[in-house]
């Protein structure tokens, strides 16, 4: 599988954006997704995740994020309303075959598309 994120952009606070992951290959609606961010020169840290139809979110973009996937199109996106400063970053898109039980760890997801830079002003 690979993964291609899309959709970053320079964006003022308030603003919305909607990031894009297109996935290549076969199966892809039995992958869950998740969406990760990553600060320059700090770690990458869960955004939120869709699994069997059920979404996840980290508790800093609750209520202003919203992930959905189109299997038909092979691809989900992650729709960002109410946009703060601190939601720039790097985000990544990343595809995971086995069910976790934490969606925001790193290591239970098998590919990574490679990232696209929202950049939120004040």
């Amino acid at each position: 599988v690979q993964l291609q994120a899309s959709g970053g952009g320079l964006v003022q606070a308030g603003d919305s954006l909607r990031l894009s992951c297109a996935a290549s290959g076969r199966a892809f609606s039995r992958y869950s997704m998740g969406w990760f961010r990553q600060d320059p020169g700090k770690g990458r840290k869960f955004v939120g995740a869709i699994s069997s139809g059920r979404t996840y979110y980290t508790d800093s973009v609750k209520g202003r994020f919203t992930i959905s996937r189109d299997n038909a199109k092979n691809t989900v996106y992650l729709q960002m309303d109410s946009l703060k400063p601190e939601d720039t970053a790097v985000y990544y898109c990343a595809a995971a075959w086995r069910y976790s039980s934490d969606w925001s760890d790193m290591t239970g997801y098998d590919y990574w598309g490679q990232g696209t830079q929202v950049t939120v002003s004040s």
